[in-house]
């Protein structure tokens, strides 16, 4: 399995990239490069401390009620005969046939670890503006617009549902109507060797689409994709050698046929900003998976529906070696690192440095516990969280979640 990791191109404020020394935004340099995820994070103040996660989900989801507009799922078609036959003399034509149906996403970051803007890339599945994207490149905003080509201005989107185990998100613009669509090709019948073009928004600029070409190199991939939480293991990745780099998270990988077959989610590089020509990107059939299952609205142990309720934390994981070392009595649990000012966490008195032990009187022994816990809530919820505070004192509250980018 291959150790890979996400990451944004970053613009941090004059005063330089704040926090100690560690992995970047959804990526960090190795002497080996390590593919990173693609997002494309623009301004503000560095998004996470490597091995914490802010826990929840994304402020800019829509409402428990939201309207998923799915009277039947949306499938992929079978891959033009013509994608199989030589390679493709102008990369420029066969992304023209695209990039009508490719937008930017633009996002605001907030946490307790700082605020920044991000940028990346999105599918329109619907003509109503149903828009596939990675759900790293949603994951943590507080507000997400789009541009969308011939359209002046930037409009808002909501996420209706997300699978961080898939890293796919399907988000919904308001206002839209008419969008050309995508035409999505089914992806058991791709073949090594076969050529491809890479269509996104690299370095967050927004505009005209970036477009390069390569080839696929292996099929049914895994990695590792680390970054500013905890590793994902992802599967089944498409690699190619189009060459890719942040803010391409999100687009789209096409065949000569101008038909999309996978979305651009990871590459190996060794600098936060830099190209790379070593990418995978996720099958769009196991992309339309997720998708169906959001837009039927069935949420799962790992698909999430709709707006999670927010605590207000930053946490990573409470292991006995730092445990010995912040003088904590506990070996095990989800340890905080940082507490957004104003937040329902910060209001109960939850402290950096404080261990969450339970939630509605369920052991919590990590953060995925935590995260896995506080998914069931909505805004408005109120529920009891048990936790530990740096000297040992165990307190109980209950708390009632309000609506943000993080537990």
């Amino acid at each position: 399995m291959l150790d890979m990791s996400r990451f944004p191109a970053v613009q941090f404020p004059s005063g330089g990239e704040p926090g100690p020394a560690g992995p970047s935004p959804r990526g960090k340099s190795r002497s080996t490069p390590a593919p990173r995820l693609l997002a494309a994070a623009l301004a503000g103040a560095l998004l996470g401390v490597g091995g914490f996660v802010a826990l929840g989900a994304n402020s800019a989801h829509a409402g428990a009620n939201a309207v998923l507009s799915a009277t039947a799922p949306i499938t992929a078609v079978p891959q033009n005969p013509a994608a199989y036959t030589g390679g493709i003399g102008q990369a420029s034509a066969v992304a023209t046939q695209v990039e009508p149906a490719i937008v930017d996403i633009n996002t605001v970051f907030r946490s307790a670890s700082g605020s920044g803007t991000a940028a990346g890339t999105g599918i329109i599945l619907t003509a109503n503006g149903e828009i596939l994207t990675n759900n790293h490149v949603v994951e943590g905003a507080t507000s997400i617009t789009i541009d969308i080509p011939g359209h002046s201005g930037s409009y808002p989107a909501q996420v209706l549902g997300v699978d961080p185990t898939a890293d796919v998100a399907l988000i919904q613009v308001a206002g839209v109507s008419g969008l050309p669509t995508a035409t999505l090709a089914g992806s058991a019948t791709l073949r090594t060797d076969q050529s491809v073009v890479a269509v996104g928004n690299a370095g967050g600029v927004g505009g005209t689409p970036s477009v390069s070409q390569g080839s696929i190199v292996a099929l049914g991939q895994s990695i590792t994709a680390t970054g500013d939480g905890t590793p994902e293991q992802l599967t089944d990745l498409i690699q190619s050698n189009a060459t890719i780099a942040p803010g391409d998270s999100g687009g789209a990988l096409v065949n000569s046929a101008g038909q999309v077959v996978g979305m651009i989610t990871a590459g190996q590089t060794n600098s936060r900003g830099g190209a790379t020509n070593v990418g995978f990107a996720i099958p769009i059939s196991d992309a339309l998976t997720v998708v169906n299952q959001v837009r039927a609205g069935q949420g799962s142990s790992t698909v999430i529906l709709g707006q999670v309720g927010y605590l207000g934390i930053t946490v990573t994981d409470l292991n006995p070696t730092v445990a010995a070392q912040l003088g904590l009595s506990g070996s095990s649990g989800a340890l905080v690192m940082g507490v957004t000012g104003g937040s329902p966490a910060d209001q109960a008195g939850i402290a950096r440095y404080s261990v969450i032990d339970s939630v509605a009187g369920g052991p919590i022994a990590s953060t995925s516990d935590l995260g896995n816990a506080l998914h069931a809530y909505r805004p408005g919820d109120q529920v009891q969280v048990t936790w530990t505070d740096q000297v040992s004192a165990s307190h109980t509250a209950m708390i009632t979640l309000t609506t943000g980018p993080a537990l």
